[in-house]
This record gives structure tokens, C-alpha cells and sequence, in this order.
């Protein structure tokens, strides 16, 4: 047993006034206790306790050691009710990552409810594209997409299906002409993500499923989906994008949708964290927040046309 620990059973045993009474209150055998008091007085060189047929008593040395082993059991049990007191309720600071283009374009949207609910929570949001650790960078909850999930001890829950379809502005399209089928997207610019490769290739297993994933002629790479989308919006070129991105703009007419037979679905999102068990309340209320705002049917495929 740790130091620690055996001082908190001496003081134990002082304040029930014998090593049989600390016994019972700590379910161990009357022998266990002994034995332990008796590790502790060889540890520390001095006896603590008088011990006679009549019972026990301290001694000088164990009477000042007392008083200090007695103030880390209050510790102790301080500690033990706060903690008890934080699994009761979501409170504490919460540390939430996302991508950019999902954190702007929909998270942001459902956090206000979440703070009024819980009001004790405090959120520290991270938006990024760039691949982060959940130990060192102590997240809580990420959200993330199938092809971002790359550590599989981490847990991750649905939230919503990711649908992607293919999209550009009405000036590009004027500019240089609607592309009849795939074909002809050899004489167009495609707008290329250039963190994940295959997000790049949108037309396997959609619009020919038979064709092999094709370099598509480009003149922009950009490094995260919300770069992209303002590209698309500036009518640089086509783009393959999320209708959570873009389900606004397809209604509004800011971006027309190409190749409506096309739907890429090989994606979904996610809340990711890392254990099941003993999941802290602020976590465990977060997630059930997401998965109410997001499903069954999220809001922005509402919009789509």
C-alpha cells in the first residue's frame, strides 16, 4: 500500500478508536489493518500507536502525525464528493474540434442551444483541416469524416450522411459552358482538395462506375473544403462539395448543381472521442446534442432541391 494510503488508514483507525471498528468501516480483516499500521510505523521509524488488551491510544509522535494523516483523509473525501458532485451534471470547459467548412457552415449553428442548456459548460472550439492528436492536444469531442477516422481505439458515433454533388457558379458556367456529361469535364477546371487525395476523385462508382479515378484538368488546389467552396462561389471552376456546404447556394441559384445523377455517399460524419466508459457528462450531453440536431434527417438536406 501507498504512503498515501496507509496514512489515511491510521487516521481511519484513530477516529473509530480501534483497529477492529476501522476494519469494519473499511471491509478489510482487523489483521489487514494492523498489518498495514504496522508498515506504516516501520516506514516512518517511530510508533504511532500503544496497542494493550484495553485498546489502542497514540502516542506523542503518532498524536503529531495524526493530525496531518487526518487533514489528507479530509482531502481525500473532499475530492471524492467533487468529483461524485461532476457526474451529476455537464460543467467544465469542453474542448471540440472540426474541420473549417463544417464547423462554420453548421456547428456553430446548434452551439448557442447547447451553452443555454448548459450553462456551466465552457467550449473551446478548434477549427482546422490540419490531422491533430487527441491526447496531446486533449480533445474531447471531434468531429470528423469517414476518411479523416484513422485511429481506430477512438470511439465514433453517426451523426448525419454526408452527400456530395458536383456544383459550380452560374458565371462559370457562362464563361465556359455546361458540361453535357463527363466526358466533357476534360475541357473544364476542377477545384482539387490537397489534404485528402481520394476526396479528389468524386466520379468512381457515380457518374461511370466503370472508369478508373482520372486526374481532371485543375488550375487550384486548395487545402480545405471551405477553400474550395469560396473558390466555386468565384466561379474559378467545378467542384464536387457537401450539400451541408452548399444547400443555401443551390436554392439561392449561387450554384447550380451539374450531373444530377451523381451523389457521392462513400462519406459520413461523425462524432469522435476517445472511450465509452466512464464518459464524462459534458461529453456524453454534447454528442446526444449533436446526434438530436443533426438527425435522422439533417436540417441542410431539408433545403436541397
Amino acid at each position: 500500500m501507498e504512503l498515501s494510503s496507509q496514512m489515511v488508514l491510521f487516521a481511519r483507525v484513530v477516529d473509530e478508536g480501534s483497529l477492529s471498528a476501522a476494519a469494519r468501516t473499511l471491509n478489510h480483516s482487523p489483521s489487514a489493518v494492523s498489518k498495514q499500521v504496522s508498515h506504516l510505523e516501520d516506514r516512518v521509524g517511530v510508533r504511532l500507536l500503544n496497542r494493550s488488551s484495553s485498546g489502542i491510544s497514540l502516542t506523542d509522535e503518532g498524536e503529531q502525525f495524526y493530525e496531518r494523516c487526518a487533514e489528507i483523509a479530509r482531502n481525500v473525501t473532499q475530492a471524492e464528493e467533487m468529483i461524485v458532485s461532476l457526474g451529476d451534471k455537464p460543467q467544465g470547459r469542453l474542448h471540440i474540434l472540426s474541420t473549417v467548412a463544417f464547423g462554420k457552415a453548421q456547428l456553430m449553428a446548434v452551439l448557442p442551444a447547447f451553452l443555454a442548456k448548459y450553462p456551466e459548460v465552457q467550449l473551446s472550439v478548434d477549427f482546422t483541416d490540419t490531422k491533430r492528436d487527441f491526447a496531446d492536444d486533449r480533445i474531447d469531442v471531434a468531429i470528423q469524416f469517414t476518411e479523416q477516422i484513422e485511429d481506430q481505439s477512438l470511439v465514433a458515433r453517426k451523426l448525419a450522411p454526408n452527400r456530395r454533388v458536383v456544383c459550380a457558379a452560374p458565371e462559370y458556367l457562362e464563361r465556359m459552358g455546361t458540361p453535357a456529361d463527363f466526358a466533357d469535364m476534360a475541357q473544364h477546371n476542377y477545384l482539387r482538395l490537397s489534404t485528402v487525395q481520394s476526396w479528389n476523385d468524386w466520379h468512381t462508382g457515380g457518374i461511370d462506375p466503370t472508369a478508373a479515378p482520372a486526374r481532371l484538368p485543375s488550375n487550384m488546389e486548395l487545402n480545405s473544403a471551405d477553400a474550395v467552396y469560396h473558390a466555386a462561389l468565384a466561379g474559378i471552376g467545378i467542384a464536387r462539395l457537401s450539400t451541408y456546404l452548399i444547400a443555401p447556394d443551390l436554392v439561392s441559384g449561387r450554384l447550380v448543381r451539374l450531373f444530377p445523377e451523381y451523389e457521392g455517399k462513400d462519406s459520413d460524419i461523425y462524432a469522435v472521442y476517445s472511450t465509452r466508459r466512464n464518459l464524462s457528462p459534458k461529453v456524453r450531453a454534447l454528442i446526444d446534442h449533436l446526434v438530436a440536431a443533426f438527425g435522422p434527417v439533417p436540417p441542410w438536406e431539408r433545403q436541397v432541391p
